[in-house]
This record gives structure tokens, sequence and C-alpha cells, in this order.
């Protein structure tokens, strides 16, 4: 072997171990590589998994304060109903999740969900304090007073009238008639009532107890001018 083709030889050799290390080097730098990801996706999938444990856990014990909620209100319910929420019964069992209608707004907290009728059932009790009744309502009072009043008055006019023909049941028609005109004034009461407890959440007070049973008062004595006639 001449001297030329040993320093080929040699050349050879060593651009062959260049390679090598160079391709050694780019698998190692891979290998970290990948390395570094796979730990860091690791790490992200361990963050995802505990903070998936933590909004089980919280869920859980949202799930056991509504149940505890809901059934201390059930029991708020039929004591405040009286001897009517003994037909009740026990507390419903919640509605299943696919029977639950789909909604795009963001869901609320069981808690929220369930401060509504806390407050209705705290309004409820005896003597529990309720918003004013609102300015406003106070002129629509007697009207409807005297609307209430004037339907009554129609009703006993029609019994009083009914009793004069000879039915067998004068007597009786007529005390019904003479009754239902003596109530009058006052049938608009309940009414308005319930509309001011459903629709302001608040009570009648005696000031406006008192312009209902005047525009019943005011509709029942026009009745009576116009029946004497």
């Amino acid at each position: 072997m001449t001297a030329d083709d040993y320093r080929r030889l040699v050349g050879a050799l060593a651009a062959a171990a260049n390679r090598r290390d160079a391709e050694l080097a780019n698998a190692e730098r891979s290998y970290q590589d990948g390395a570094a990801v796979a730990a860091a996706e690791l790490a992200l999938a361990n963050a995802q998994a505990g903070e998936a444990d933590r909004r089980a856990g919280a869920a859980a014990t949202a799930v056991v304060k509504a149940d505890r909620e809901a059934t201390r209100l059930w029991d708020e319910l039929r004591r405040v109903r009286g001897w009517r929420g003994r037909r009740l019964g026990d507390l419903p069992p919640p509605t299943p999740v696919d029977l639950l209608p789909a909604s795009p707004a963001p869901a609320m907290a069981a808690g929220e969900l369930l401060d509504g009728p806390a407050r209705r059932m705290d309004q409820a009790r005896r003597g529990a304090p309720r918003p004013p009744l609102p300015r406003w309502i106070l002129p629509l009072l007697p009207p409807l007073g005297a609307l209430g009043a004037t339907m009554t008055g129609l009703v006993a006019g029609g019994l009083v009238t009914i009793a004069h023909f000879d039915t067998g049941l004068q007597w009786p028609l007529r005390l019904l008639g003479w009754l239902a005109f003596l109530v009058a004034p006052f049938t608009s009461v309940p009414v308005a009532a319930i509309w001011v407890d459903r629709q302001f959440n608040s009570r009648l007070d005696t000031g406006a107890t008192g312009l209902t049973v005047l525009g019943g008062l005011c509709a029942g004595c026009a009745l009576s001018l116009l029946f004497a006639r």
C-alpha cells in the first residue's frame, strides 16, 4: 500500500468517525427534546387530572349542600303550610340529568338556585318583614274594590230578584242576596292581597285595605241608590 492510499484510507475513516459523532449528537439532541416534551405533557396531564379531581370534589360537596338545603326548605315549606303541608309527602327525587332542558346560559350554582325559594320561605313565615307596597299601586285599589263590590252587588241583586218569584226558596234566596250585598265592599280585599303578594311580594297595610274597602263602599252605595229606584 502506498503512502497516498494510506492517507486516503485514514481520511475516509476520519470522515466516517465525524459523521458518526454528528449523528450521535443529533440523536442525543432528539432524545433530550423528546424527553422534555414528554415531561411537559406529563406535567400538564397531572395538573389537569388534579384540577379535575378538585372540581369533582367541589361538585360532590355542592351536591351534598344542595341536598341538605333542599331538604331543609322542603321541611320548612311543610311547616309553613301547616296541616296542608302534610299532603306534600317526602321530598321528591331530583330530575334525571337527561331530562333537564338544554340551556345555552351558564349553569347557576345550586345555592343560587335555592336562594329564591329560601327567601320566599322566610317571607312566608308569620310576621316576617315584607317590602313596602309601591305608592303608585294605591290609586288602583279603590277602582279594584269598586269592581269587586259591583260584581258581588249584581249577584246579590239577582238573588233578591229571583226571590220575588214563587220558587219556594224566597227567604233563603233573599237572605243570601242581602248577605252578599253586605260583604260586597270587602270582596276585593282578598283579591288585592293575592295580587300584591304575587306581583310585588308585599302585603296590604291598613291604609291600602281601607282604600280597597272605600272603593267597595262607594260602589255599594251607588248600587243601593240604583236598586232603590
